[in-house]
C-alpha cells in the first residue's frame, strides 16, 4: 500500500499561483496513477485532473485545463499539482489519490488540504 501526504495548502489572491505537492511513503507514486481532486464547501467532490502510470499522460477537467498542470518527481516520490490564474471558484480543499491498478479506483487518499482563493 502507499501512504499519501499532502502540502499545506494556502490562501492566495485571485490571479496568484500555489503548488500542492504530494509525497509517497511505501510504494512508488510511479506504480500508480495519481489523481487530483477537490471538494468546495455544499458540494461534492469533483475531479481535478490525474496523471497515468504509463507514459506520465496527463487529462484535467475542462474548469483548470490551461491553468493547472500535474507533475511528478520520481527522485522524490511526490506529485505535484501547479495552479496558475486561481479564480474564487478554486476554493476548495484540494485531495491526491493513488489509483489501485487491479479495481481501477482511487483506493488511497491523502489528508486534504484547504487551498482559498480571495477575490
Amino acid at each position: 500500500q502507499v501512504q499519501l501526504v499532502e502540502s499545506e495548502g494556502g490562501l492566495v489572491q485571485a490571479g496568484g499561483s500555489l503548488r500542492l505537492s504530494c509525497a509517497g511513503s511505501g510504494r512508488t507514486l510511479s506504480y500508480y496513477t495519481m489523481g487530483w481532486f477537490r471538494q468546495a464547501p455544499g458540494k461534492e467532490r469533483e475531479f481535478v485532473g490525474m496523471m497515468r502510470w504509463f507514459g506520465g499522460m496527463t487529462d484535467y477537467s475542462d474548469s483548470v485545463k490551461g491553468r493547472f498542470t500535474i507533475s511528478r518527481d520520481n527522485a522524490k516520490n511526490t506529485v505535484y499539482l501547479q495552479m496558475n490564474s486561481l479564480i474564487p471558484e478554486d476554493t476548495a480543499v484540494y485531495y491526491c489519490a493513488a489509483q489501485d491498478r487491479d479495481t481501477g479506483k482511487y483506493a488511497y487518499w491523502g489528508q486534504g488540504t484547504q487551498v482559498t482563493v480571495s477575490s
